[in-house]
């Protein structure tokens, strides 16, 4: 490769021949690889490639051949391929072998570079790894399909899970030294397959202040958690904040004289002050049967991981009903359609419009990387059908890629919200089960479609990350 050549593309084979460590220390890209040579990419001057040539034979213990490329492609090549972490990344020769510190490593990798979930599976000729980052899977490794069940029975192992049970799921969980991994493992055609969530222990950068609310927002969910009685209901697709949202106003209510419990699946967090229950459905302790001891708890806050059937949902407003504030969250694509869901569980209507405090809706939008993101023209096409009409956006930022983000064009992540809290005459509207006409109560300003198209527009995010939510305006 030449100085004028734009970009590097290796495979993951190729890509494991070296670690990240090894690739960013000596600025090498490796392009292709025989029982006795390996051939790399760098942008090291003509000068210093004897020096290289021999360490590189030294540590590898093959024949080694350079090609060379400027810098600017070099630098691309490590960003995309070989994130640098705060702990070592593995080996090829340990990824192969699996030895006994791969698996530990693997996990710390992923956490070094701030990956949410680990996906280990394995189809009919090939085994892989990915890691999901800022909400999309990155191919990161492949494994010999002839290693894989080792690996397998490694996470089983460390998770104290059957190693000899292969025909039903399982759920499992590993503690490493400051955080946790939630572990689950499904029978698929070729092989089990594990996926793997990675969970922060430390809740010391939970704050309301930091979700991404506005001063609006912020003021009208601090009013609704601020009752003593009533449920606090968040919804949205899984990644979408949840969670940390209900962690964030645990610790907002957390003093003294608060009595808190919570019912989790799993604990993601640990809070100083909160008697937090694991969920064991294998005996017995489901979300429905923690609730029913929980009220015998004389607790003032209730939070439920999630309400995910008609009993647990008609327990909750029965908390809320006894004088207890009931926070959880609900699987639905609006703040409006939580009531429908209720609804649709068989809890009456006129006790959801009595105990129901606010229904929030939220999704996590993905962030242009300030220093790559590039100005471009908009093909009004590109828009849903409802926004083409009466345009006014002539102009779009895209992304584009760089070192700052790994050339992925995005970095880091925003959350937007819809709240609907309950008015009167929202109430009223509610027992009447007419709650498409409650629509027309709520501000169109307040949808997450008009909020993510304020994002696209300022040129925070682009079109392909809010075109889902866009759909629904």
């Amino acid at each position: 490769m030449n100085s004028n050549n734009q970009h590097i593309i290796i495979s993951i084979t190729q890509q494991q021949i070296v670690s990240a460590e090894l690739a960013n220390h000596y600025r090498i890209i490796p392009f292709d690889e025989n029982a006795n040579s390996i051939s790399f990419y760098t942008d090291k001057n003509e000068a210093d490639s004897e020096k290289l040539i021999q360490e590189l034979q030294l540590l590898l213990d093959k024949k080694i051949t350079i090609a060379f490329a400027s810098t600017e492609v070099i630098q691309k090549a490590l960003a995309t391929y070989y994130r640098t972490s705060d702990t070592e990344a593995t080996t090829s020769n340990e990824l192969q072998q699996l030895s006994t510190d791969f698996l530990d490593e693997l996990l710390h990798e992923a956490k070094g570079i701030r990956a949410s979930d680990i996906h280990v599976e394995i189809f009919e000729e090939e085994a892989r790894v990915r890691f999901r980052i800022d909400g999309l899977l990155i191919e990161k490794y492949k494994i010999q399909t002839e290693n894989y069940l080792e690996l397998i029975n490694k996470i089983k192992i460390r998770s104290n899970l059957d190693i000899t049970e292969k025909r039903l799921p399982q759920d499992g969980r590993i503690t490493i030294e400051t955080f946790d991994i939630r572990v689950s493992i499904l029978p698929t055609h070729y092989g089990e397959k594990v996926v793997m969530r990675l969970l922060g222990r430390d809740a010391s950068h939970l704050n309301l202040n930091a979700l991404g609310m506005n001063s609006q927002e912020q003021e009208r969910y601090r009013t609704a958690v601020k009752k003593t009685n009533g449920i606090v209901l968040i919804s949205g697709p899984t990644g979408s904040g949840k969670t940390t949202t209900l962690y964030a106003t645990l610790k907002h209510l957390n003093h003294s004289k608060t009595n808190i419990v919570t019912v989790e699946d799993p604990i993601e967090y640990t809070l100083k002050g909160i008697n937090q229950v694991q969920l064991k459905e294998d005996i017995g302790l489901t979300f429905t049967a923690a609730l029913r001891s929980f009220l015998r708890q004389d607790p003032d806050v209730i939070m439920l991981g999630e309400i995910r059937d008609a009993q647990t949902a008609q327990m909750a407003i029965r908390a809320s009903l006894t004088g207890h504030l009931v926070l959880s969250t609900i699987h639905t694509n609006s703040a409006l359609g939580t009531i429908s869901r209720l609804i649709d569980m068989g809890v009456p209507a006129f006790l959801i419009a009595e105990t129901l405090n606010i229904s929030i809706a939220q999704r996590l939008i993905r962030k242009l990387c300030e220093h790559c993101k590039t100005e471009t023209i908009l093909n009004v096409e590109d828009l849903p059908k409802s926004l083409r009409t009466n345009n006014t956006i002539t102009h779009q930022h895209t992304a584009k890629g760089c070192n700052h983000c790994y050339y992925t064009g995005y970095k880091d992540r925003t959350a937007i919200y819809e709240m609907i809290a309950i008015t009167e005459d929202i109430a009223e509207i509610i027992k009447q089960e007419r709650i498409q006409e409650a629509k027309k109560l709520i501000n169109k300003e307040e949808s997450l479609a008009y909020k993510a198209l304020q994002l696209f527009k300022d040129g925070i995010t682009s079109l392909e990350e809010v075109y889902p939510i866009l759909l629904n305006s």
